[in-house]
């Protein structure tokens, strides 16, 4: 994801308040070895889900991944989550959902959908090959396709139909993974989603750490309205611990592991399903992101936790 300008974060311009009334820690007297210890003690206790992140130092999206590397990395992250979300079924992506399964994790499989139509047919096929395995426990058909304008309204609510059709009966439900404001804004795509799966990223809205948990639960909530009832899940959500800055969004270690710590006390509270984005930095997505993009990891790029 991205800065989009027509969305970026005015304080004071809304308010959530959260069922548990969770408002956040006060970090004012934190020394820095007290927060990295809270940080710690955040991630030890768990999370509902994580991002899986593929690539190594040297590779990048069209490289194919060997299943010895994919099963690496989650024995890092089994003991630290129960789901992984992986993006694609294809190159090396399919052996993820299939590796976590065998070691007890559940999966948001996606099938990564862009403008090249040849590959969305392998990534459609690849989906529902996993699904027929046993391997999809949530099915996501597209990621942001509507926020990057890949492909039209109708093309993805065939795509999204098209696997609903494949999976019906399998007790599999199907959606489509975008910002959050996306589902307030296409109703037809929010009414054929089993589950609405949303972005949220305060840090892309310049928003400053101080309002962020704030400003995430307000995300949730307008998802959740769009949503009529269904359940919504964040599929998404960080800090970057470096980089350059972003209006009021500073790209810091201590802002990362606030944000990080406050995301993961308000869903436990609230029993929101959350992914947390990501799992390991990635130096391959400095090109699409800028220079933060390489670092939104819990893990560095060399598979050791950061804090």
């Amino acid at each position: 994801m991205s800065y989009r300008e027509e969305h970026y974060f005015k304080p004071g311009h809304a308010n959530y308040i959260s069922q548990s009334g969770q408002q956040g820690v006060d970090f004012s007297n934190y020394s820095s070895e007290d927060l990295i210890s809270l940080w710690r003690e955040t991630l030890q206790k768990g999370m509902h889900g994580i991002c899986f992140s593929m690539y190594e130092d040297g590779q990048e999206p069209g490289d194919t991944i060997t299943e010895k590397q994919v099963e690496r990395r989650i024995k890092i992250l089994k003991p630290y989550a129960k789901w992984i979300r992986s993006f694609s079924c294809i190159e090396g992506n399919e052996n993820i959902p299939r590796i976590a399964k065998k070691h007890g994790m559940k999966n948001l499989v996606g099938a990564w959908l862009g403008d090249d139509m040849e590959k969305n047919e392998q990534e459609i096929e690849g989906l529902i090959q996993l699904a027929k395995e046993g391997c999809v426990d949530i099915a996501a058909v597209g990621n942001e396709v509507l926020y990057r304008k890949d492909l039209t309204e109708q093309q993805l609510l065939d795509y999204i139909l098209r696997v609903k059709e494949a999976l019906k009966g399998m007790n599999i439900p199907v959606g489509y993974v975008d910002a959050y404001y996306e589902f307030s804004h296409r109703p037809s795509i929010t009414e054929v989603c089993d589950v609405i799966l949303s972005n949220c990223y305060p840090y892309w809205e310049g928003c400053n750490i101080d309002y962020s948990l704030n400003h995430m639960q307000q995300m949730f909530s307008q998802a959740a309205h769009a949503g009529q009832g269904k359940k919504v899940i964040i599929t998404e959500t960080g800090w970057p611990s470096q980089g350059s800055s972003l209006g009021g969004a500073h790209s810091t270690a201590e802002n990362a592991m606030r944000y990080f710590i406050n995301a993961q006390a308000w869903s436990a509270k609230d029993n929101v399903e959350m992914f947390y984005f990501s799992s390991f930095d990635e130096s391959w997505k400095v090109g699409a992101e800028g220079d933060v993009g390489a670092y939104w990891g819990l893990w560095d790029k060399n598979e050791n936790l950061k804090f």
